[in-house]
């Protein structure tokens, strides 16, 4: 089949506005979990960025990787294609803490406090900073568990003949209600926010589950694969990319205006029907802009598509690392700060994955490259 440049397109820009949404992040004064902190109890006007961003470009991330699979499973057979997954999805996320990551558990225990390892000794202290590591590969943990429930899923199906659902599926296809369907769909976006815990005990896993998220971010994914990758809905939410931006921003807008100040990943934030509207027109109406301006290619968007995993997966060293030493180490004026790394992380993080992907054993263990490194498309 011929490539969907939008897609592609889509999903590296989405990961370079994770870039900017984490230096934003590391500094905010609004208590969420894992910057370092902002500058005094006043007002940040630049975290507004987080409100912005935050309620849709992982769900984002998670639909267009469903997409994919629909179509790599096209092609691959289910053992190939999970076989693939595996390599370049766990191995980062297990083998590569140990390779690489602990270099960002190292800043991350010390954003936590100075002497939150004091007490521990080596070698216990360097397992405890590869698992501090994690960060953002939460999205890949993620991504593989997912990908073993869909073959699940597919074989179910399969051994169900569920002839009755690709019939359903194909009827809504064709109807012309197909575009208030897929506005609807996100009803499952609401009630996936709804699964997180409200109340989430300190002394328990409550935290960790709710920075996962598996029972919300499996319904973008899903959605991604039965949904959203076949063509008519595609055509659909490029007719209507206008209309579907416009309610989207104003919705975003209403969400700044009279949340502003709040923690933005409280799950009672994160499920309210303003932050799951929002979030859900947002990734209706950036992939129809996209399907519909943005379906083309280029030599800066072809290094961008074979890139752009890469630069997720080793950015936050550049953002924990760095970000930490100027508050703390620093009397910079946080302008400066943000100034410095902002340009740090769109410069370093593909520098230092161009290094690591030239290396061998260490491109397959942080990156999940095989063979001699070379991108392919």
């Amino acid at each position: 089949m011929t490539r969907k440049h939008w897609i592609d397109n889509l999903r590296w820009v989405t990961v370079l506005l994770v870039l900017l949404y984490h230096v934003i992040y590391f500094y905010n004064n609004k208590g969420v979990f894992g910057g370092i902190g902002g500058f005094g109890d006043g007002p940040q006007y630049q975290d507004v960025l987080m409100y912005i961003l935050y309620p849709w470009f992982m769900p984002l991330l998670f639909l267009l990787a469903g997409v994919s699979a629909r179509y790599s499973l096209d092609s691959h057979t289910g053992k190939e294609w999970f076989r693939s997954r595996t390599r370049k999805l766990l191995v980062p996320a297990t083998i590569g803490l140990l390779v690489f990551h602990w270099m960002t558990g190292y800043f991350n225990t010390h954003v936590a406090g100075n002497d939150v390892l004091a007490q521990v000794q080596y070698p216990a202290k360097f397992f405890v900073q590869a698992v501090s590591g994690i960060g953002p590969l939460w999205f890949i943990q993620d991504l593989w568990l997912f990908s073993l429930v869909l073959l699940l899923l597919r074989w179910l199906t399969r051994k169900c003949e569920c002839q009755s659902l690709k019939r359903r599926l194909r009827s809504v296809e064709a109807s012309r209600m197909l575009p208030m369907v897929i506005v609807l769909l996100g009803v499952l976006f609401w009630i996936g926010e709804r699964t997180l815990v409200f109340n989430p005990r300190p002394e328990s896993f409550d935290g960790l589950y709710n920075l996962y998220k598996p029972f919300f971010y499996i319904i973008p994914f899903l959605l991604g694969y039965y949904v959203f990758s076949r063509d008519r809905v595609q055509e659909s939410l490029a007719e209507g990319w206008i209309t579907l931006l416009v309610i989207a921003v104003l919705s975003g807008v209403a969400l700044v205006l009279l949340t502003f100040g709040q923690d933005n990943t409280t799950p009672r934030y994160l499920a309210s029907p303003l932050n799951c509207i929002y979030g859900w027109l947002m990734c209706l109406a950036m992939m129809g802009w996209f399907k519909a301006r943005f379906d083309r290619t280029g030599r800066f968007a072809g290094y961008m598509t074979r890139s752009s995993y890469g630069l997720y997966i080793v950015h936050y060293l550049v953002v924990a690392s760095l970000g930490y030493m100027m508050k703390v180490y620093t009397t910079l004026p946080p302008v400066a700060m943000y100034a410095i790394l902002i340009v740090a992380v769109f410069t370093l993080s593909p520098l230092l994955y161009e290094i690591l992907r030239r290396i061998p054993v260490v491109r397959w263990c942080v990156l999940g490259v095989k063979g001699s490194g070379k991108q392919k498309r």
